[in-house]
């Protein structure tokens, strides 16, 4: 069941970058945020930073006060920094190495604050951002900007990526661009949402023609726009203005009157796009600036740009603009040329600009945003308790109970149900599910044989490509091999519950994360701790899963030994039925005492491996009678 629309969101935005770095995805993550918080949501930007003084505050507040954080979010985004990086350097491509300690702080931060969604922005490994999708527990959307390759995060950390990915429950893309090399390498859907710009501001009456160069591209895409310049007839008059730090050489006598070259301690980049005529963008592909191409358009400049996808994109392939293949001077002198000697085609090209702005201004990108927020936090069951089950239950005694195990039904184990029920009752257990691989009557013969002992009939049912899913109170055996929706579906026309069990183990057949999103609202329980999974961090992965949906969690020892059986336990009020069982689970408490995974997995190969047949049958025959008190 879903649970009702949502109403104002707790919000993370996570960059991987210092905050004081300025650049696209910064860029993105401020605006957003400030729109986001205008809509009612309480934002928090968590982020490396050069400020100790901002860590240090951070987290002081993180860990004094973290309720009263969100509340400081009410109507304005609250940023975090939660580790101080190197200061930027702009001969480096990175934003400085990640300290060790970052990592523990949004880990601290993240357990803490209750948050509706983290929206992690370029969640390549290592980095804030990947930190952040491996420890979040709230629903995660990835936002990835680049239409660049990162051979590193591509080729050589790629299977790391994939399993970070995996734990994202949506994913946006600035360009298709980026979401198509993005598909390339990590398969999944992108929902592309283009970001925005700021509202245009009044622009001078430029005497010539004013070409700006936002320079924060690659070097040789200034080399290549100083190169056009050159070029340009020298009876056109026209002036031009380079965001940058000066270049290492000298411009010489014909560009040295006409070109100005300013920086961020002059004026900031909105600035000199607001008195931009022409901006011109140059990248060769290495590192190309979308985000400001379209902040060019937003301030009503006539764009020039090399014919990259991500910018031609921008540009509809030509009709918002001018392209010029990368690299290709005379070209580009060629459209610079026309624009300064036609003022007509200039003002004709400004004026398809001007059309554009209301598309792409930063409220569009935040509404879009929160409409997958919504989605997600939509998704979510329902946590409302029905009254009177619960009244109905109150009154009712605990019971410990054992939600997955097998008998020598399922074709993995040895275990005669005599003596499953008679382990069961020894261990101290109120109730158990009978679970066996793809075969139902093992279940039933349990449940005719338990007199009195409470037993869900229930089967673990391998699907054709999308792992195992257990179905409890059932009558009817299902058969292997549908697919995951057809399986469900057959549990529920039975009146069954779902029930999903080791969900992330990579060791077991397991539906993927993109497959349990799919069926998300048909699932009634997840297994959050099973005792035989190897690596803790699978059971870990399932709580964070459960928790984020709002899906009742169980747990069960998966027994395919009797000694084995009860190693780990629901303690609940005693229930009779599937939606007397459901409202109880909801607040059971899971307790463990796990045997050892190598002794019961030696005792499993034992039994089912390492003895003969007929040995087999006369062990069996053993157990029974000790079972049931036979003697013959």
């Amino acid at each position: 069941m879903r649970a009702a629309g949502p109403g104002p969101l707790a919000i993370a935005q996570v960059t991987p970058f210092a905050w004081e770095v300025a650049n696209e995805v910064n860029e993105y993550v401020a605006r957003v945020s400030d729109e986001l918080a205008a809509l009612g949501h309480r934002v928090l930007i968590i982020t490396p930073s050069e400020s100790s003084s901002l860590v240090r505050d951070s987290r002081r507040a993180i860990r004094s006060r973290p309720d009263e954080l969100l509340d400081d979010a009410a109507g304005r985004p609250v940023v975090l920094g939660v580790g101080e990086v190197l200061a930027f350097s702009p001969a480096r491509r990175r934003t400085g190495s990640l300290p060790v300690d970052v990592a523990r702080t949004i880990e601290e931060a993240l357990s803490v604050l209750a948050l509706d969604v983290v929206n992690v922005h370029e969640p390549f490994a290592p980095s804030a951002s990947s930190v952040a999708l491996r420890h979040s527990r709230a629903l995660n959307v990835g936002s990835f900007h680049a239409p660049t390759e990162r051979i590193l995060s591509t080729q050589l950390t790629r299977p790391l990526s994939r399993l970070l990915f995996a734990r994202l429950d949506a994913r946006t893309a600035s360009y298709a661009a980026t979401r198509n090399l993005l598909q390339r390498y990590f398969p999944g859907d992108y929902r592309v949402i283009r970001p925005g710009s700021d509202p245009p501001v009044p622009r001078p009456a430029n005497p010539t023609p004013e070409l700006v160069m936002i320079a924060t591209e690659e070097r040789a895409a200034l080399r290549t726009f100083l190169r056009a310049l050159r070029s340009l007839p020298r009876e056109l008059e026209w002036h031009a203005t380079v965001w940058s730090r000066r270049p290492a050489a000298p411009l010489g006598r014909l560009l040295r009157d006409r070109v100005a070259f300013v920086d961020a301690d002059e004026c900031d980049e909105a600035q000199v796009l607001a008195g931009a005529d022409v901006a011109v963008f140059a990248s060769d592909g290495d590192r190309a600036t979308p985000g400001t191409l379209v902040r060019a358009l937003g301030a009503g400049a006539v764009a020039v740009a090399s014919r990259l996808p991500a910018y031609e994109e921008v540009l509809a392939d030509g009709e918002r603009g001018f392209v010029f293949e990368p690299g290709e001077t005379q070209t580009l002198a060629a459209h610079l040329t026309r624009l300064i000697a036609e003022p007509e085609l200039l003002a004709r090209s400004a004026s398809q600009t001007r059309e554009l702005r209301d598309s792409l201004g930063w409220p569009r990108v935040a509404a879009e945003l929160e409409r997958i927020y919504v989605e997600l936090a939509g998704r979510r069951h329902d946590q409302a308790s029905d009254r009177k089950l619960r009244a109905r239950l109150s009154s009712r005694s605990l019971i410990d109970v054992d939600l997955h195990m097998h008998t020598d039904h399922s074709y993995d184990c040895a275990t005669p149900v005599e003596v499953l029920l008679a382990q069961a009752r020894g261990r101290g257990l109120g109730a158990i599910a009978v679970t066996d691989h793809n075969e139902i009557s093992g279940a039933l013969e349990a449940r005719a044989k338990a007199h009195g002992f409470k037993v869900i009939v229930g089967e673990e049912i391998k699907t054709a490509e999308q792992g195992e899913v257990i179905g409890l109170f059932i009558e009817e055996k299902i058969p292997r091999g549908m697919t995951l929706e057809q399986t469900i579906a057959e549990i529920k026309r039975q009146g069954g519950l779902v029930y999903v069990p080791h969900p992330f183990d990579r060791m077991h057949s397991v539906p993927d994360y993109e497959h349990l999103l799919a069926v998300i609202d048909d699932v009634d329980a997840i297994e959050v701790f099973n005792p035989r999974i190897a690596i803790s961090e699978f059971n870990e992965e399932a709580v964070r899963f459960a928790a984020k949906y709002h899906i009742p969690a169980g747990a069960g020892s998966d027994a395919h030994v009797p000694q084995g059986l009860g190693s780990v336990r629901i303690r609940m009020r005693d229930f009779d039925g599937p939606d007397e069982f459901l409202e109880s689970l909801r607040d059971a408490d899971i307790i463990r005492n796990p045997a050892s995974l190598l002794y019961v997995q030696a005792l499993k190969f034992l039994q089912n491996k390492a003895m003969p047949e007929g040995a087999r049958k006369a062990s069996r025959e053993r157990r029974v009678r000790r079972a049931t008190g036979r003697k013959s």
